[in-house]
């Protein structure tokens, strides 16, 4: 049985989330605050954390840092909050977050993107990789789970790699929001583009700290990694 735990501060949301999430046979747990959530996270090993920002004690992003603080990749994390702004977005991106869901929410819409989470998460846990993807100086070694540029290790985030793991995978062509949502967040169901938006905002700041640039947006088509027009040809 995937393994969730519900961080909130309001009852009728642990209530709402842990009745439906158990109805569909996931072993839930719940806690009220931050400090708990550690608590219960380091007990009960979560396959997924569904995270309220604001929390009476820490906040979501302090305690996003802290479950991904330990060796490996960290337990996906899905932040459920009021807070919509757009550096509130990249605030939770930044700190490893999977999905970021703002309230009110449907709760179908949420339970498929539970779903989505913890299927992408099993599956590349489950299925044995091996070999590199490399453009001009960017290397992702899949079997180490690390991305380097110019031979400096980049610090990336399970749904970040798996972004850039897409974007590289088709290197030199544009990929629309759609193709990415449905590979990367599997959502077949038709997400909203906008957390492709920011994570790749937030891949580009990581990735293109060197020159030359190499994750573009092609307007109105998609994104593509690729060298600017008129640069070096990519290494071999």
């Amino acid at each position: 049985m995937p393994r969730v735990l519900v961080v909130d501060d309001e009852p009728h949301i642990r209530t709402l989330l842990s009745a439906r999430l158990g109805m569909l046979e996931f072993d839930v747990r719940v806690a009220s605050g931050g400090r708990e959530a550690l608590v219960v996270a380091e007990a009960f090993d979560p396959h997924l954390v569904v995270l309220e920002v604001m929390l009476p004690d820490l906040d979501g992003f302090q305690v996003a840092r802290s479950l991904r603080s330990g060796p490996g990749p960290g337990v996906p994390v899905l932040f459920l909050t009021a807070r919509d702004a757009l550096e509130d977005r990249i605030a939770g991106l930044s700190v490893g977050a999977d999905d970021y869901v703002t309230k009110p929410f449907s709760l179908e819409e949420l339970v498929l993107r539970v779903r989505a989470i913890i299927r992408r998460t099993r599956t590349d846990q489950g299925v044995e990789r091996s070999g590199r993807l490399r453009y001009a100086d960017l290397e992702l070694d899949e079997d180490a789970h690390e991305v380097r540029r110019g031979g400096q290790l980049v610090d990336l985030s399970p749904t970040e790699f798996n972004l850039l793991r897409e974007l590289l995978a088709n290197a030199g062509r544009v990929v629309s929001k759609a193709e990415l949502m449905d590979r990367v967040w599997n959502y077949h169901f038709g997400g909203n583009g906008r957390i492709v938006e920011s994570y790749v905002y937030c891949l580009r700041k990581k990735i293109d700290r060197w020159d030359p640039p190499l994750i573009h947006t092609v307007r109105g088509a998609g994104y593509a990694l690729r060298l600017p027009r008129g640069g070096a040809p990519p290494n071999p």
